[in-house]
């Protein structure tokens, strides 16, 4: 019979190298309009997409989060709102440091979970994720760097970027490699459903692929998403 996490009833997972929602904590660094107009390495929509998928999963895992922002008032804008209805009560860290490891809030935030494995992503790559990622591996952190929910202003700044953090010893995944290893096991059933969810309405084919399977296979519903309401207009200002 397998462990179970202190973390709602969850299976403990082994790890062994492995990330697990018991071992780590997730950074979430400067997902603002004005850091996203800059990115033209990636889609910008796909970027959206992945890091709502990433931010739903730490949900589903009950996964402790660090969410920080820079410059919102002078230059970079609010945490996009998509990124702010998954963490509804939390305020992001507000800095002025291009580098968030320079910021001794958000340096706290991360101690305070007492986890040396973090999870980071973030817009640009070569400064807001390299720069922490390089001074968090020096100060005996692991690092993950999601890939495909950061960007930057080109595909060569975000290749350097990434090999920089390579060389300093941070490891390369993506949103949906992360989650399935936090899943990690099918039968697994208080996290199945939600993990399904996430990857029916953000994972594109293989999304689609699961709704297939679930209701010309199997016979199940189809998902049923919430009705689309079209706004009403707003009223005119003087």
């Amino acid at each position: 019979m397998a462990q179970q996490s202190s973390n709602g009833g969850r299976p403990k997972l082994s790890e062994k190298g492995l990330l697990t929602p018991d071992n780590y904590v997730v950074a979430l660094i400067d997902h603002q309009p004005q850091m996203l107009f800059g990115v033209s390495n990636f889609d910008r929509q796909g970027i959206i997409n992945s890091v709502i998928a990433l931010a739903k999963a730490t949900r589903v895992f009950q996964l402790p989060v660090v969410l920080s922002t820079v410059e919102t008032k002078s230059f970079s804008g609010n945490m996009w709102p998509q990124l702010r209805a998954v963490y509804p009560g939390q305020e992001p860290i507000e800095r002025t440091s291009m580098n968030s490891w320079d910021d001794k809030n958000f340096v706290a935030a991360i101690e305070k979970t007492g986890r040396k494995k973090i999870v980071l992503a973030g817009l640009w790559t070569e400064t807001c994720v390299a720069l922490p990622t390089v001074q968090a591996i020096h100060d005996g952190y692991e690092v993950y760097v999601v890939e495909d929910c950061c960007g930057d202003v080109s595909q060569l700044a975000h290749d350097n970027a990434m090999k920089r953090v390579i060389q300093a010893g941070a490891k390369p995944v993506t949103a949906l490699s992360t989650m399935l290893e936090w899943q990690r096991d099918w039968s697994h059933r208080g996290t199945y459903d939600a993990v399904m969810d996430i990857v029916k309405t953000h994972m594109g084919a293989y999304g689609v692929g699961v709704e297939y399977a679930y209701t010309m296979v199997h016979g199940l519903p189809a998902m049923k998403f919430a009705e689309y309401v079209v706004p009403a207009a707003a009223a005119a200002h003087n």
